[in-house]
């Protein structure tokens, strides 16, 4: 009995035993530690981003400012005289035209020819011109002929008058036709004059003594009168002794050139010789668009050895103590408004200075005035460059 008791007993005690294996709930200590490191990884994230984005706008602000190579202007050594390009000039050039129409009977000059003023360069054929004159001159002597029967008629009619014979009224009729008819023979003398004038026309003469330059005619040309049209002048004549060279002096040289002042000239053509000349007279004037001053030099040219169109330098004895500098060609910008310098400032902004351009050495070029030898020119500008545009400045590569 008791070991029944006891197996009843032990039933009893499994059936209200509690299930050990029921599962545990979950730790609220680990739910926190990872919201914690998810929001920390959102938070890093969002700081690249952030740092990115600034470096990409940094980077993109530093390419939009242009670097530049700056160099400095170069000091030209002193200049013991002036030389300039200058171009020659015929002293008295004249193109001929035909004062009258017609047609090329005969030239007798060609180019290169040394004619006297006055002297017979071409005849013109005016067959229209020579009929006209014939019909003027006709017309003149019929209306000489009805003069004279106007004046016999009012002699007359003045006799019959006193005699009380005819009225008043046909007597001043007669009269007022002798004067019509002087009027009339008045008008026809001018026109036959006006035609012997151009029938004059036909034979071109020189205006003055030189050489013919240039004949744009031949034998049979048709031509009109006057310079109307194209390749109307018949010969050009140019006086070639003395002949001019014309120079344009800049405005900061323009004070030591005056007239009288003695100029050497240099021709390609004569390597190694110069021709003397004087300055015969200056505009006195400086020309705006070229801040030039305009000067003619006189060279005697007796032997003919000097040709008009001919380029020359101008050599002028004067001492320069002007502050001289060159810049590259490449370190200039031309615009409408002239020659500008594209100079960096201290505050590393563009700032576009007009400058003065004296001789042209080829590659360099002189620059008279606008500029500073401690300025820092921009070399090979960009035509997009404007006033106050920020860059980047770039000490390498400068040249010397």
């Amino acid at each position: 009995m008791a070991e029944q008791v006891m197996e009843v007993t032990e039933t009893k005690m499994e059936l209200h035993e509690p299930n050990r294996e029921t599962p545990k709930k979950p730790s609220y200590f680990v739910l926190v530690v990872v919201a914690i490191l998810l929001i920390t990884g959102a938070v890093i994230t969002l700081v690249l981003r952030l740092g990115e984005r600034r470096a990409l706008a940094k980077e993109t602000e530093s390419l939009a400012v242009p670097t530049v190579i700056v160099i400095q202007p170069k000091a030209e050594p002193p200049q013991q005289d002036l030389v300039l390009p200058s171009s020659l000039e015929a002293f008295t050039e004249s193109p001929i035209y035909a004062r009258t129409s017609g047609y090329v009977a005969r030239w007798y000059e060609d180019i290169g020819s040394r004619v006297e003023k006055g002297q017979l360069l071409a005849d013109i054929d005016t067959p229209e011109v020579d009929q006209e004159l014939m019909q003027a001159r006709a017309a003149r002597d019929q209306a000489q002929a009805q003069l004279g029967l106007a004046k016999t008629s009012a002699e007359r009619w003045e006799t019959l008058r006193k005699l009380d014979a005819v009225a008043q009224q046909e007597t001043d009729e007669k009269t007022s036709g002798y004067t019509q008819g002087e009027a009339a023979l008045a008008s026809a003398t001018a026109n036959v004059r006006r035609l012997e004038q151009l029938e004059s026309f036909k034979h071109v003469y020189a205006p003055f003594s030189g050489t013919v330059t240039r004949r744009n005619t031949d034998i049979g040309a048709l031509i009109n009168a006057g310079n109307s049209g194209s390749n109307q002048e018949l010969f050009v004549v140019a006086q070639l002794d003395p002949i001019r060279v014309y120079v344009a002096v800049p405005e900061i040289y323009a004070p030591a050139v005056r007239r009288g002042l003695t100029a050497a000239i240099e021709l390609p053509a004569f390597p190694g010789q110069r021709f003397t000349g004087k300055v015969a007279r200056t505009a006195e004037s400086i020309d705006p668009a070229t801040r030039t001053l305009r000067t003619e030099i006189d060279v005697p040219n007796r032997d003919g050895r000097l040709f008009p169109g001919s380029y020359a330098q101008v050599h002028f004895g004067v001492n320069i103590t002007t502050v001289r500098m060159s810049v590259p060609v490449n370190a200039l910008l031309f615009r409408a408004e002239g020659p500008r310098a594209a100079v960096v400032g201290s505050d590393g902004k563009v700032h576009l200075k007009p400058v003065t351009i004296g001789q042209d050495y080829g590659t360099d070029v002189e620059v008279l005035g606008g500029l500073d030898l401690k300025d820092s020119i921009v070399l090979n500008p960009s035509d997009s460059l404007e006033e106050g545009q920020s860059v980047n400045v770039s000490k390498a590569g400068n040249p010397s």
